[in-house]
């Protein structure tokens, strides 16, 4: 006689995590085996990410829960329980409706308070981008001094006479 796969919660993310850990010692499985059972599934689960994310107590991201679930060998309703307990905790239980049928209430759509609906900020600038425009200030700083200073001017070199200390001089 078998036993029946653990429920998932939806209390908060470290109950979730608790349950993620029972639906793994419920299973059996190795996380390296978790990782090809996933794969066999159609998923992306590495072992390590299975590790970690069971060793921690925040809520892990949906597809690796999603991967973690079938991999373990649950499916159809079971497998979308998890997930769907999974996005309660993550966004509270009325955006998780929404986010599921794509249908917002209309209580809570007469509650939006006009800053949330208001214009989306604009993107922030790319990493490299802001690198490239530092390293090009730089650069610039750089060469300008180089030149000011005259180091990257073609002058005449200058020779001086060498005198040899501790040689006698022949005047």
């Amino acid at each position: 006689m078998t036993t029946a796969p653990p429920k998932p919660p939806d209390t908060d993310p470290a109950a979730f995590v608790a349950a993620l850990r029972r639906l793994k010692a419920w299973s059996g499985l190795s996380y390296r085996r978790l990782e090809r059972r996933a794969a066999e599934a159609g998923h992306v689960l590495p072992h390590s990410t299975a590790a970690t994310m069971l060793g921690r107590e925040r809520l892990p991201r949906e597809e690796p829960v999603a991967a973690f679930v079938a991999a373990c060998g649950l499916r159809g309703d079971e497998a979308e329980a998890w997930t769907d307990a999974r996005r309660r905790i993550a966004c509270g239980p009325d955006e998780a409706a929404e986010a599921a049928t794509g249908v917002v209430p209309e209580a809570i759509t007469e509650e939006i308070p006009a800053a949330r609906t208001a214009r989306p900020r604009p993107p922030r600038p790319r990493r490299r981008a802001v690198l490239a425009a530092v390293a090009a200030v730089s650069l610039t700083a750089l060469l300008g001094g180089a030149l000011t200073s005259g180091a990257l001017t073609e002058d005449e070199e200058v020779r001086e006479p060498r005198t040899v200390y501790g040689a006698s001089q022949k005047n």
